[in-house]
């Protein structure tokens, strides 16, 4: 996955960026970047942290890491969310 128009920022663990979430969608995928930030539907609803968990496992299966790679670090409750995933560089 490309991270192309997306604004990724380093991080302490790795790097940082923003992800707008579409819960209930048809299918879960990535759709690309806009206005800076990582476009993800997912098919689960925004009930008991199950969307949360959809984004978490498609970004790690995009990004070829570890679930426990990647962590909300703020946005839990909204569409837009701040995504750390440790072990990954800018570069």
């Amino acid at each position: 996955m490309t991270l192309d128009g997306v604004t990724v920022r380093p991080s302490a663990t790795g790097v940082r960026f923003e992800v707008r979430v579409q819960p209930r969608a048809s299918r879960t995928a990535v759709q690309g970047p806009r206005d800076g930030r990582l476009v993800v539907h997912v098919t689960a609803p925004p009930v008991d942290a199950a969307a949360n968990e959809a984004v978490i496992e498609l970004l790690a299966r995009e990004l070829g890491v570890p679930k426990r790679a990647v962590r909300i670090v703020s946005g839990n409750r909204g569409r837009t969310k701040v995504i750390d995933v440790a072990g990954v560089t800018c570069s």
